[in-house]
């Protein structure tokens, strides 16, 4: 709107008023479309300049009146502000909001929460109801298209595709929110609502304060019958309303709404407008000010300016327009600010109460062969006629494609053009027309216009959990799915993608309906050339199509395609050799190629197979490629190419490709073997590498083909091991780090980290695209099928290191010996024969070219013809020798290097060289040495007492490839080397290696003449154990910090080594920081294989542990170690603690590694991390790296270099060791066989498994599960174990119910005892004792069938015997027994029948049949755990119709006032019907328990019956039936939030929560946000729910509630950093002091348990700092 405040300011002249009125205030705002001009003609009158100048002024004024395309721009988006008001048409409408077309063909958007108050009210009711009310009426009924709207602007935010959105309201408290009580006069035509229906009428909102509108029944009737097509008004519909009478100043308002009345109805001055309450629909009466062809500016109540821009002139009077004519008008908008006025002079506005017409929607998107033009406005568009005779217009940038290719004079009137209808606006009445080819050849506008299978281009939106959103068009928008987002599946798709970048995508399925577009981004269904199946009916038997797996199981692998068409690959079509697990070869998302073997479309069938018929390869094309096997062959140079050559294959005259990083194993001789071999030279020995398509890849790398020949490598991923070494070459380098492909095309990363021993800054330092490496496998992904590699010296240098470099440099000259010979035969080249005539140690006589003022020499000489000879000044003889060298000069030079790629030779003027004392030497022996030349891949070094020239390497390894500055050779070095060659040979120089002092400093005194980078000392054997050295820190990681002593010395600042005391669970080496200036004693120094290093300990304050390990005097420089390991580790005994730091995890060996020391390292055993088996499920997550531990030590390892440790103090298992175990094996009625720690195994007995008795002791125990345990005794390495709670848990206070009984003394007369059977024998039962269950009785209601366990009297159990044997048996026996005999039977059982009945009187005596049941009920008829125990009764001997009747009678017989006692039977009777009934049955239970009982109790019973019983999907129906009954209920959002999060469900918990504060009240949005993130700390994303809390506390940052469970959460859960970090910005909040007070209080507390003294005493500093601020401010 800025523009249009330019153009338009306030100001202009003022008219008198009339007589009999109040004088008007001047309202400078009022006039908007005067010139600046004009405004300064005001601030003259004002400051009453003279009257010459008004004369100017008036000049400037008609100069002014000039048109001025930019004063009549149309509206755009960005001209509009907050609170701006508009007049809209209804475009669209839907249950939430209205779309609203505005003028220009904007689009706006009204929430349904922006109507009006009385219908938000009645949403919000109904809402909390959850039943439908019949007076809301929904928003398609109140507003039909076409509807005209007063609208004002609430919000102007952003889509997610970055376009503007424009947010509405037409509720009158915001549209006339600048009307009041004052300001209402009769004959206003305001906009209301109706907001409450009476008697004789209805009330009206007019969103007037203190006004009340009353709309009599009367004044509606002609509305009603007309316009409302009989139907009363309803609350929230929308009305034009005219003032007829205005009483008790503005506090009684009596309407009408008649059309008749309304339309006629015009806006005058005695109304008292003004540009602060001025409203859109106004119709006023307006005079023609000035007429130009953009638009012309009215001025309407006397004082008001506006203008109409040319899309709003009356389409039959343009151009009839002239100054001063006096015309209706329609006022459009009205800006807040800047007051501009905008109007349409249109009929169909002027009269208020229309209704505006649509296009048909068949037109939208249709393509117009001809249109013509109807007049071209150069700074907006054109106005074009289309084919049937309506009005178009198209936007300036849609008349072109670019604004480089827009030409105006195309656009003359009546001109033709080919376009497109993109929309229609029902404000300007027009089609809008694009004339973009792209737009006019784009296959689709619409959603209906996309078929799947379609490839379609679009851009990135935005990256969500659920995918990828991507615009596809404007107005289209489509979802990639995280599965397709690449071929693989990506970790971390927002490195792949970013906002805004263009995709090619191709459509999986299309939903017009729904306005729903599922794309794929995987590479190979985009590029797929095999036809689309779409549809069932498509797939016919034989049909080669792409697809992607949905599903991998032991049966098979279900494939989908298109439209959602899937189908079956039976397990004996996935291939042709039998995978027996098809679910570890295959991984879901994995796009495939099949065929169809058979469709059944009407049942949607379909089978599949991997196993694909394709064309036989021809006999001699096979024998054509011996590459298959990998054979060696002889290749012809047929033409270079950019990046290799192409060569012919000599045995088969096929083509192939060699790649110039792929003809040696070395870099430097790759590039010479390129430069030099030409057309039709021959290459021995090359080897096939891959025949991808035809297409044939060759390498010459002798690491590589000697790795094949000698079957060194991996022909398919499940051949490779972690561990495994093996040669390949650098496929590509990322910044991540580098990807090594190996031969038969596998394939792994090797991350930056596991690059190289030392710090790598850029990985392109490091590697070279081809270049031969060694890689060490650390870990493979199975599912994606990656490895992960390792490149460092330390994993994969050879034990022989002088043996490995020395067969390197070996190597090298044998191959330049090969490109020497290469050259000889280009005979044609005299610069290739001198350079072949030339090699190391030959002496030349030349003539002095030319002397540099650097001190370096040039030669030339017949010998050198083409060639540079240089000599630099150290080689020249330093600068006193300089002088003596000039131009003409004859000199006699020794060669030093000839390097064949640039023709160029270095030479030496050195006299100790060109001296040679050429003597016999010793295989293997050493001498000291000089480095004269460094070149690529190895050093020219001299002898110091013969003068001999020898190469050393320069690299010890072929992943040996940097060096920092400091360490790498310098000419004038002086060196050690080990003779590996006696002869000169063809090279000119001896071979050898750097001996034991290769490291070493320069021993050579340097001579004045030489400069100091010649001869550069090595400052670090300065260095003595003990010395104090300054120095800044370079690098921080978990376990050590790397320090910058200088530019060339770096050490290493152990974390051990940090701090005197380090608090457990601390990470020391985060208190350093990158930048920061320390200083440090050293302790010692390291050599490593690739460098020297030295270790420090950082000094803070005064470490005796330091000075403690420093050894020998302090003259002593650093040397290398070479303390044997299992030394080190002597000290250390069985049970000592010591503090260990964590390095990593290893999740092969299920080990945590550790490191004590610099030195010594350790390792704690999975079982031995914790006493917590949660812990151990996910170990990583509680082990940070860095982290400090306390161990405690158990031994060491069997290579005795590692320590064995232990985090839960176990150091061995003696009795009463509690500790962590692996169930092994599970025997039924005996027990379970444990692994414990330290490889013994233990037995724990049926017994010893619970505290309480369980029917099936056995069954909640598997093969695998972790569980505590107690070692209750250790002999004979027999170890026997407990689980019992009471043992392993020795402070729980839970009720042991049936306590262990170890002898008879723990036997007391008159207990209770519970056991299992052991044996049976004549005489009893011998039991092993356990506790008697108990009946649960909860939500969760489970039956306990421990009644089962009550013994019967045998007297009892005689008489309800039915066996009719035995009771035959029993009479013949009484026959056979004498009368003495029958006597005693009768004293016996008169004795037991005495015994029945004291046991009946007794009121401890336990129910043992139906009829002790019946007596106790009626003795205490509510009590509902009598009833259940008497249904338990009937359950135990499965009698369920019994039990049913049970709990018929409890119902009907407990009393009504006794609810709890009611609804614990109506669960255990749904339990029961769950458990034995049908879902019929069971919800015919729970209709009626819902009548009967509060229903949400109900509800949330059955919801906890379901998930107990694992009827997961019957549960999630009930809870969504919940949700949509209980919505206002916070416990039923959170209890289905839980049940989602304990099976796992994180991203349906996020979309439950997004649902839960729809539904429920603003007032309980931040206390359910704050209950979900707890939910998710609990069971879901830890990382998730902190986002929760901090987007919560952006909104609410002072909701200390929320801040205090965010912290209680953190700190169970999260770093300390992360708790200090968010206790550090609640103490900087600006809240009460008294909630000040309790986080300070609560910081304290926290450092006190968990910090150190440095960090209580910032605390209370900070509580201090705070307290004087307070009452500083007090005082002010």
């Amino acid at each position: 709107m800025a523009s249009m405040e330019e153009n338009f300011p306030r100001g202009g002249t003022q008219k008198k008023p009339s007589e009999g009125k109040a004088p008007r205030q001047p309202i400078e705002q009022d006039n908007l479309f005067d010139t600046p001009y004009e405004e300064g003609s005001q601030k003259r009158k004002r400051i009453q300049e003279d009257k010459g100048k008004q004369k100017k002024f008036k000049a400037e004024k008609k100069e002014a009146i000039k048109a001025n395309a930019k004063d009549f721009e149309l509206l755009t988006v960005e001209a509009l502000s907050e609170g701006m008001l508009l007049l809209g048409c209804v475009k669209e409408s839907n249950d939430f909001e209205l779309m609203v077309s505005l003028p220009n063909g904007l689009t706006g958007f009204v929430q349904v929460t922006h109507i009006c108050d009385a219908y938000s009210k009645m949403l919000n009711e109904q809402v909390a109801t959850e039943e439908l009310l019949e007076d809301l009426n929904s928003l398609s009924d109140l507003y039909p298209p076409g509807m005209l709207v007063r609208c004002s602007v609430t919000s102007m935010g952003k889509t997610m595709d970055g376009h503007q959105s424009i947010k509405l309201s037409i509720n009158p408290k915001d549209v006339n929110k600048a009307l009041n009580t004052t300001a209402l006069r009769s004959g206003m035509l305001l906009s209301g609502l109706v907001s409450s229906v009476e008697d004789h009428g209805y009330l009206i909102d007019i969103g007037v304060s203190g006004a009340k509108a009353f709309l009599p029944l009367q004044k509606s009737q002609s509305y009603i019958k007309s316009a409302n097509k009989g139907a009363e008004l309803k609350i929230g519909q929308y009305l034009n309303c005219l003032i007829e009478e205005v009483k008790n100043n503005g506090r009684i308002v009596r309407l009408s709404i008649s059309q008749s009345e309304v339309a006629a109805a015009i806006a005058t001055e005695e109304q008292n407008w003004t540009l602060s309450n001025l409203l859109p629909g106004l119709v006023v009466k307006a005079q023609v000010q000035k007429v130009t062809p953009y638009g012309i500016a009215l001025s309407f109540l006397s004082s008001f300016t506006g203008i109409v821009d040319f899309m709003h002139l009356d389409p039959k009077k343009a151009g009839n327009y002239s100054q001063s004519q006096t015309i209706k008008a329609c006022i459009l908008s009205v800006h807040p600010t800047s007051k501009a006025v905008r109007l349409t002079l249109r009929q169909v506005f002027l009269q208020p109460g229309s209704v505006l017409g649509q296009l048909a929607s068949s037109r939208i998107g249709m393509v117009v062969g001809e249109s013509v033009v109807k007049s071209f406005h150069a700074k907006t568009g054109a106005i074009f006629e289309l084919d049937d005779g309506t009005l178009a217009f198209a936007r300036l940038k849609h008349l072109s494609d670019t604004k480089k290719s827009f030409k105006p004079g195309t656009f003359k009137t009546g001109s033709k053009h080919r376009c497109r209808i993109i929309d229609y606006s029902l404000m300007d009445e027009l089609a809008l027309l694009s004339l973009k080819r792209r737009i006019i050849a784009a296959p689709f506008l619409r959603y209906q216009d996309i078929c799947p299978g379609h490839v379609v281009e679009g851009k990135v939106l935005a990256l969500k959990p659920l995918g990828m959103q991507v615009k596809v068009t404007d107005h289209i928008r489509g979802l990639v799915p995280h599965l397709h987002l690449a071929d693989v599946l990506l970790k971390k798709p927002e490195k792949k993608y970013s906002v805004g970048r263009e995709v090619k995508c191709r459509v999986l399925i299309s939903n017009p309906e729904e306005k729903k577009l599922i794309l794929t981004l995987k590479k190979t269904l985009v590029t797929s050339k095999f036809p689309v199946l779409t549809s069932y009916k498509a797939a016919k038997p034989g049909l080669i199509t792409h697809g992607f797996i949905v599903c991998a199981r032991e049966f098979g692998c279900i494939v989908k395609f298109y439209n959602d068409v899937k189908g079956l690959v039976p397990k004996s079509e996935l291939s042709s050799e039998p995978i027996p697990s098809p679910e570890k070869v295959f991984y879901k998302g994995q796009v495939v190629k099949v065929i169809v073997l058979k469709c059944e479309p009407e049942q949607e069938k379909l089978l599949l197979s991997f196993k694909l018929m394709s064309r036989p390869v021809s006999e001699d094309r096979g024998e054509q490629i011996p590459k298959k096997n990998r054979e060696m062959v002889d290749v012809k140079v047929l033409r270079k190419k950019d990046n290799g050559l192409k060569v012919s294959i000599l045995s088969d005259n096929v083509s192939a490709h060699l790649p110039t990083m792929h003809l040696s194993d070395h870099v430097v001789n790759c590039k010479l073997l390129y430069h030099w071999l030409q057309e039709g030279d021959i290459l021995h020995r090359v080897m096939c590498l891959s025949d991808k398509g035809g297409h044939i890849t060759l390498c010459r790398k002798p690491a590589l083909i000697s790795a094949v020949q000698e079957e060194q490598v991996v022909r398919s991923f499940s051949e490779i091991q972690p561990g495994m070494q093996l040669a390949g070459y650098v496929r590509n380098i990322m910044s991540y780090g580098v990807f090594v492909e190996f031969p038969f095309g596998l394939a792994g990363l090797a991350p930056k980290a596991a690059m190289s021993d030392k710090f790598v800054t850029d990985t392109k330092d490091h590697f070279v695209v081809g270049q031969t490496v060694v890689a060490n496998v650390t870990s493979m992904d199975e599912e994606k099928q990656r490895i992960l590699l390792c490149l460092k010296l330390s994993e994969v240098g050879s034990e022989d290191p002088d043996t490995e470099s020395f067969s390197l440099l070996s190597q090298c000259f044998e191959e330049m010996k090969e490109i020497r010979g290469i050259m000889s035969r280009r005979n044609h080249s005299k610069v290739a024969q001198n350079l072949c005539g030339l090699i190391p140690g030959q002496k030349l006589e030349l003539v002095v070219q030319e002397v540099r003022g650097n001190g370096s020499a040039f030669f030339i000489g017949s010998r050198v013809a083409g060639l540079t000879v240089t000599a630099t000044r150290y080689h020249v003889g330093g600068w006193e020798f300089l002088s003596c060298l000039v131009a003409g000069q004859k000199a006699r030079v020794l060669v030093l290097h000839v390097d064949a790629l640039k023709s160029a030779v270095h030479v030496s003027l050195r006299e100790e060289l060109l001296s040679l004392k050429a003597k016999r030497l010793m295989e293997n022996s050493q001498h000291p040495a000089v480095v004269q030349h460094v070149a690529e891949e190895f050093a020219i070094a001299s002898l110091v007492k013969t003068g001999q020239l020898t190469a050393i390497p320069v690299a010890s390894h072929f992943n040996d490839t940097f060096r920092f500055d400091s360490e790498k050779l310098k000419v004038g070095q002086a060196v050690s080397v080990t003779l590996k060659t006696m002869l000169m040979g063809d090279h000119g120089v001896l071979l050898a290696v750097q001996g034991p002092a290769k490291k070493r400093a320069l021993i050579r005194s340097r001579k004045e003449s030489e400069t100091v980078e010649e001869g550069v000392a090595a400052v670090r054997h300065s260095l003595c154990l003990g010395d104090v050295v300054k120095g800044t820190v370079k690098s921080v990681r978990p376990t050590y910090v790397t320090v910058a002593i200088d530019d060339k010395l770096t050490g290493s600042i152990h974390t051990s080594q940090i701090l005197d005391d380090v608090p457990i669970g601390t990470f020391p080496t985060s208190r350093l920081k990158a930048g920061q200036k320390v200083t440090a004693r050293v302790i010692g120094g390291r050599d490593m294989k690739t460098h020297r290093t030295v270790i420090f300990s950082h000094l803070l304050l005064s470490l005796p542990s330091v000075n403690s390990d420093l050894k020998g005097d302090g003259s002593t420089a650093l040397s290398p170690e070479g303390d044997n390991p299992s030394e080190r580790l002597r000290p250390y005994k069985a049970g000592q603690t010591v503090t260990c730091f964590v390095k990593k995890y290893n999740t092969i060996k299920t080990w945590l590694e550790v490191e004590i020391t610099p030195e010594i390292r350790g390792r704690v055993l999975q079982l031995l991390l914790s006493l917590n088996p949660k812990v151990l499920k996910h170990p990583e997550k509680s082990f940070k790296n860095g982290q400090a531990l306390s161990a405690t030590v158990t031994g060491t390892d069997a290579s005795e270099t590692n320590l064995c440790l232990s985090l839960t103090g176990v150091h061995s298992l003696v009795e009463g060791t509690i500790t962590l175990g692996t169930i092994t094996k599970v025997t039924p009625h005996v027990g379970l066989t444990i692994a414990l720690p330290f490889g013994k195994i233990g037995k724990a007995s049926i017994f010893h498994l619970s505290d309480s008795f369980a029917e099936q002791p056995l069954e909640n125990f598997s093969i695998g599960k972790l569980v505590r345990c107690c070692v209750l005794s250790n002999e004979d390495n027999k170890i026997e174990i407990s689980l019992r709670q009471s043992r392993t848990n020795p402070k729980s206070k839970n009720k042991v119910e049936d306590p262990e009984i170890t002898c008879v003394e723990d036997v007391r007369e008159g207990q209770l005892v519970r056991g299992y059977v052991k044996s049976v024998k004549q005489l009893g039962q011998e039991t092993k004792h356990a506790e008697a269950p108990r009946l649960q009785v909860s939500s969760g209601f489970t039956w306990d069938e421990g009644l089962n366990a009550l013994e019967v009297p045998v007297s009892n159990r005689k008489e309800e015997s039915s066996d009719s044997e035995e009771e035959d048996d029993a009479q013949s026996m009484r026959k056979k027994q004498t009368k003495k005999e029958q006597e005693q039977e009768k004293q016996r059982v008169e004795k037991e029948l005495s015994k029945l009945e004291a046991a009946l009187m007794d009121p401890n005596r336990q129910p043992q049949t139906a009829d002790d049941f019946d007596r106790l009920v009626l003795s205490n008829p509510s009590s509902s755990i009598l009833w259940l125990q008497y249904m338990a009764f009937h359950l135990q001997a499965t009698e369920i119709e019994k039990a049913r009747v049970v709990a018929e009678r409890a119902l009907k017989t407990i009393s009504f006032r006794e609810e709890q006692e009611k609804l614990n039977v109506w669960v255990a009777l749904l339990n029961l019907e769950n458990m034995y009934g049908t879902e019929e049955t069971l919800m015919k239970v729970f209709e009626r328990a819902v009548q009967y009982n509060e229903p949400l109790k109900v509800f949330q019973h059955l919801a906890d019956i379901y998930a107990s019983s694992e009827k997961y999907q019957q549960a999630d129906d009930l809870y969504n039936t919940m949700l949509k009954r209980f919505r206002q209920e916070k416990s039923v959002w959170l209890k289905y939030a839980t049940f989602l999060l304990k099976r796992g469900q994180v991203e349906a918990t996020h979309r439950l929560l997004e649902r839960a504060l729809k539904g429920l009240p603003d007032k309980e949005h931040v206390d359910v946000i704050s209950k979900f993130a707890q939910l998710e700390f609990h069971f879901g994303d830890p990382e998730h729910a902190k986002a929760i809390f901090e987007s919560t506390l952006s909104s609410y940052p002072k909701r200390t509630d929320v801040w205090s469970i965010y912290i209680d959460m953190m700190i169970k859960h999260g770093s300390q950093k992360e708790v200090r970090d968010i206790f550090e910005r609640v103490i900087h909040l600006s809240l009460a002091a008294k909630r000040m007070k309790f986080f300070f209080k609560r910081y304290l507390d926290y450092e006190k348990k968990y910090g150190t003294s440095e960090t209580i005493q910032a605390v209370k500093v900070a509580a201090l700092e705070y307290v004087e601020s307070k009452s500083s401010l007090a005082e002010s």
